[in-house]
């Protein structure tokens, strides 16, 4: 079967999982208190599945699993310690955070890859709606098989619950 296809699938039946029952529009000033949770996609370099866990007001982990389409393709593992900024754009609500985060990289190839990424992103939060849309990029310094720079960059959606 198709890798692209079967992602498909893999995104569609987690999704499902989270159920509309668990989904709750709120207000965003009022949503991240630490124990809120995010599932989507991930689209760019790598291409998969996101989630964010937030563990407090302003911070927040966040795990890829992913498939990456440089070099032959490959699976793409990423985990990011992020901390938020709520007030960095003039927008109401702090619906737009801006973000900064360190964390780690496993690329499965062939001779495959352990890096730290550096992440650089926003987020735009729906007022009436439990959804947010980011972008981001991370500069990546692979450490392991050898010394080496990359980058990764995307946009993605989630949904919160």
């Amino acid at each position: 079967m198709n890798r692209k296809v079967i992602l498909s699938i893999l995104i569609f039946v987690v999704l499902s999982l989270v159920g509309p029952g668990r989904i709750q529009a709120e207000s965003v000033r009022h949503r991240f208190s630490g124990d809120e949770n995010e599932l989507g996609v991930i689209i760019g370099e790598p291409t998969g599945l996101s989630y964010k866990g937030w563990t407090g007001r302003n911070t927040a982990f966040d795990v890829g699993v992913a498939w990456s389409f440089r070099r032959e393709g490959n699976l793409h593992i990423h985990a990011d310690y992020l901390i938020h900024n709520f007030s960095f754009f003039d927008v109401d609500d702090e619906r737009m955070p801006y973000y900064i985060g360190i964390g780690g990289r496993v690329k499965i190839e062939n001779h495959s890859r352990v890096g730290v990424r550096f992440v650089i992103g926003t987020e735009y939060y729906l007022e009436d709606a439990p959804f947010g849309f980011f972008f981001e990029i991370a500069p990546i310094l692979d450490l392991a098989p050898e010394t080496e720079l990359d980058m990764n960059g995307a946009i993605g959606a989630r949904v919160v619950f």
